[in-house]
């Protein structure tokens, strides 16, 4: 069997009651099928065995008539059971031959079951054994039962919520048979079947249909002769629209709507009777009167045949006042009839729209298909004339027509031929709009993976680059330890000041940029943050050098490339590195030469340069094992000072510092703690 995975049901399973005392024992002593088992007690146990040996016994007993001289007069060489003992199958002729006792004969009588009076006393003893087989199980579910006795509550309140996850399971069950469609309901009780066919049929070969009521109208009534399959669709929304309303999914397509109907009436098929002595018209008229008591504006009808079963003018007459009063209760309708008088109503009344079923004109067989907003049209001639009809015959057929119907009848086959035109243009349509559809979700899901892929690879890229570069960090931080403990250790230092600051200096500039001259992406992510005003660019698409003039947006600059201006995507632009300015050496007050001062003078340089020389000069300082060194800034601007202090403070190896005494330089000086 095809298994389906279900959802729970949290709020049916929850409702479940555990009897955990009586469970295991009821688990050992009945089969799911009701069969009380051998374990449920010694005394049954045995009894069992006792039968069994009996009934070997009897076997035994019994196969030697079938092999023996005595098989001869048996009709059949088989064992049998009759009235719960073992008999033989022997020919009427032989009974006194045979001997024994007769239990049963066959319908012609010319068998008699009879048991061979040598088993009689095996057979009673077979009984025996029955009988207190019967008597052990009887007491073992009377004591049973009186356990369950005190969770009577608790059974019935399982045995309810085992019947709905049942009935839950069933439907669940046919959806998935029948592969139909969760529906949507609308509180408007606005219709809308796509592809919908009658349960019962088969799905391959059942034509499914699109209904659409309650919308843009009420009522549908569907013209044409018989055949064409009108009476099958009035069954098909009846049954779609109850099945919906019971919690059924529905045998329609995806996205299909049904409305909430107090009641759903129908007068379908011919019920007239012999025993009330009702003719077709009376049997429908009746029930329709007893129908039309009832309906209200949440009220659906399915009509068949309105009016039909009496005189032609009359029945549409009838059919026509009918629909008027049910269109005056605002209920819904959907009515079939042959009479040509009704072709004409969908146009002339509000919420109305005639339909048809579709007649194929070459194969004159019909497709039952639904024509909405199409009046059915009669196809006698047609079919007349292809089924050898002779002409003449038609064409006076033909000409007793009214002008009236035969103009009627050319409008309707002129829709018929549009509404095929519009049908295969919409088919079209829909075909190209699905291919669209489609490709746009593919497109849109090729670029989310591309997006998502260039973030990953960006991440992957950044986080390799920043991992060269702590690992670089870390490289310089365990040299330059290295290098201070050597000096310390040694009375005299082996190493020359301006090594140490130099490499230093080096590994210092083991930054980013380093890292990222191997990285392509970022680099040239990098330089599309770093683009400013002023900045000398390459343009790669003309070979041309030229300056960053203005900025238009996050993707282009104004460049001038000699006397031309031109706007320039990001894109095209390729920063050039200018050159690096020679390093300055770091000028320092010392009584030798080979130490380092304990003061910088940065008085008279530039800011760039004089924060330079402060960073070169702190791990010159820290290297030469200075507790404090001073730094003379100067009063001036105050931004040599102001920056002096910024880089203090992010200094790692900086305790503290201050403005130096007034007697030593006051506020044009500072005195640097180490840690």
């Amino acid at each position: 069997e095809e298994k389906i995975a279900l959802k729970r049901v949290p709020r049916l399973v929850e409702k479940l009651e555990s009897i955990p005392d009586v469970t295991s024992e009821l688990e050992a002593s009945i089969r799911e099928d009701g069969y009380v088992l051998d374990s449920a007690s010694p005394t049954l146990h045995g009894v069992r065995v006792g039968i069994q040996k009996t009934e070997q016994d009897i076997r035994r007993q019994m196969d030697q008539y079938l092999t023996g001289k005595n098989a001869q007069y048996l009709s059949d060489t088989i064992i049998t059971i009759r009235n719960d003992r073992y008999v033989l199958p022997v020919k009427a002729e032989y009974k006194s031959v045979f001997g024994g006792t007769v239990h049963d004969q066959s319908s012609t009588g010319q068998t008699l079951f009879m048991e061979p009076q040598a088993v009689v006393n095996l057979n009673n003893k077979l009984r025996e054994y029955q009988i207190q087989e019967k008597r052990e199980v009887e007491r073992i579910l009377w004591e049973l039962s009186q356990k369950l006795m005190p969770y009577t509550n608790s059974l019935h309140q399982n045995h309810y919520v085992l019947a709905r996850l049942d009935v839950v399971n069933a439907k669940a069950l046919y959806a998935h048979e029948l592969r139909a469609t969760e529906p949507i309901i609308d509180a408007n009780n606005y219709v809308a079947l796509w592809q919908a066919w009658h349960p019962l049929l088969e799905r391959e070969k059942a034509v499914a249909n699109d209904i659409i009521l309650g919308e843009e109208y009420q009522a549908i009534v569907i013209t044409g002769p018989n055949t064409g399959g009108k009476t099958i669709l009035l069954k098909t929304v009846g049954v779609i629209q109850l099945m919906a309303q019971m919690g059924l999914y529905i045998p329609a397509g995806e996205n299909s709507r049904v409305g909430v109907f107090t009641e759903i009436f129908a007068d379908i098929g011919d019920e007239q009777s012999i025993e009330q002595n009702l003719s077709t018209f009376s049997s429908h008229m009746s029930n329709i009167v007893s129908i039309l008591k009832q309906i209200n504006d949440k009220s659906l009808l399915l009509i068949d045949e309105i009016g039909s079963g009496t005189d032609p003018q009359e029945g549409s007459s009838l059919a026509i006042a009918i629909l008027d009063y049910i269109a005056s209760k605002q209920s819904y309708v959907i009515a079939s009839t042959h009479y040509p008088e009704l072709k004409a109503y969908g146009y002339d009344r509000p919420k109305t729209i005639n339909a048809s079923m579709e007649f194929d004109g070459d194969t004159l067989q019909p497709t039952y298909q639904l024509l909405l907003g199409v009046p059915g049209r009669s196809n006698a001639f047609d079919i007349s004339k292809r089924l050898g009809l002779p002409s003449i015959i038609i064409d006076q057929a033909r000409g007793l027509l009214s002008e009236e119907d035969q103009d009627l009848n050319a409008m309707i086959s002129d829709l018929e031929q549009k509404r095929r035109r519009a049908q295969r243009d919409a088919d079209k349509m829909r075909h190209q709009l699905e291919l669209s559809t489609q490709l746009l979700e593919d497109l849109q899901r090729e670029t989310e993976q591309f997006q998502a892929n260039k973030a990953r690879l960006l991440e992957e890229a950044k986080e390799r680059a920043n991992t060269l570069i702590e690992q670089s960090q870390d490289d310089a931080d365990k040299i330059l330890s290295e290098i201070r403990e050597l000096q310390l250790r040694s009375k005299q230092s082996t190493v020359k000041e301006h090594e140490m600051i130099e490499k230093k200096t080096a590994l210092k500039d083991l930054k980013h940029e380093q890292a990222l001259k191997k990285n392509k992406v970022l680099r040239k992510e990098k330089a599309k943050k770093a683009l400013q005003v002023g900045q000398s660019v390459e343009v790669l698409s003309f070979g041309q050098r030229g300056t960053l003039v203005e900025k238009v947006n996050d993707k282009e600059w104004v460049v001038q490339m000699g006397i031309i201006k031109m706007k320039i995507d990001i894109e095209d632009l390729s920063p050039i590195a200018e050159a690096q300015e020679a390093k300055q050496q770091v000028i320092v007050k010392s009584a030798r030469a080979s130490h380092v001062s304990s003061e910088l003078d940065l008085r008279g340089k530039r800011y760039e340069e004089a924060m330079k020389d402060l960073e070169l000069y702190l791990d010159a300082a820290i290297l030469a094992n200075y507790p404090r060194v001073t730094i003379i800034h100067g009063r001036g601007t105050g931004a040599i000072q102001q920056g002096v202090h910024k880089v203090l403070r992010s200094h790692r190896s900086v305790a503290s510092f201050e403005f130096a005494p007034m007697n030593t330089g006051g506020n044009g000086a500072t005195i640097v703690t180490f840690k």
